[in-house]
């Protein structure tokens, strides 16, 4: 394995279908401008209810992308 310097930012994802949907869009998403992302990490998941229903699910993603030379 070659050695990498990763630097790490945070990005929320939500949806209203689950927390997969949530987690891969907002990868997809932050992958439109961030290049060379390697991992994300699930901080934290939560999400809304309405009339007894989960409504909607949000996740607060950790995400790594090595640093170009």
């Amino acid at each position: 394995m070659s050695k990498h310097t990763y630097k790490v930012i945070e990005i929320v994802g939500s949806s209203p279908t689950s927390v997969e949907d949530a987690i891969s869009g907002a990868i997809e998403d932050a992958s439109k401008t961030v290049r060379n992302i390697r991992w994300f990490e699930v901080v934290e998941t939560r999400g809304h209810v309405e009339n007894g229903k989960v409504a909607h699910y949000q996740v607060t993603l950790k995400i790594g992308f090595t640093l170009e030379e």
